[in-house]
């Protein structure tokens, strides 16, 4: 299909954001190890929760889309972390690391040719991969934009 290069590239792009929004690696950038498991008066998440809770749905996401024998975590409990800070730096190094590695893992899904976009997902419920890799990028919006909403109150953010 002729359009198909385009549109596989036009997904990659919002998938790695930056389009209309800050994207996720300007966003996680210079978060203070201080600040990452504050919560906000007000708010009900730390920039932590958020970096896990797009973390563990982007893998669910990603492994769902290619792999029949994936089980899901429950819904919502394993969707979020237990902690509102991480136990170490080196548990949100390790979260960053993971979160761009999968994202590139999805964009890689998309960006091979052999991948059939509208094919529905034999192991789903109607699902298809170009309905995922769009899932993917509207949830990662959504909370960059709420990781940014987060640091602002905590004055951790610059414009």
């Amino acid at each position: 299909m002729a359009n198909d290069a385009a549109l596989r590239e036009h997904l990659v792009k919002l998938m790695k954001g930056g389009q209309a929004h800050a994207d996720f690696d300007t966003v996680i950038k210079g978060i203070p190890e201080a600040v990452r498991g504050k919560r906000p008066k007000g708010c009900p998440h730390s920039p932590w929760e958020l970096l896990e809770h797009m973390r563990i749905a982007q893998w669910d996401i990603l492994n769902f889309s290619r792999d029949a024998k994936h089980v899901s975590p429950p819904w919502p409990a394993g969707y979020w972390p237990s902690s509102p800070a991480p136990s170490s730096s080196s548990a949100w190094s390790k979260s960053v690391k993971a979160f761009r590695t999968d994202l590139e893992a999805m964009c890689d899904l998309v960006q091979n040719p052999a991948t059939d976009l509208y094919a529905k997902i034999p192991h789903g419920d109607g699902q298809t991969i170009l309905r995922e890799a769009l899932l993917v990028a509207d949830h990662n919006s959504y909370h960059i934009g709420q990781i940014v909403l987060v640091r602002r109150l905590l004055g951790a953010w610059k414009d």
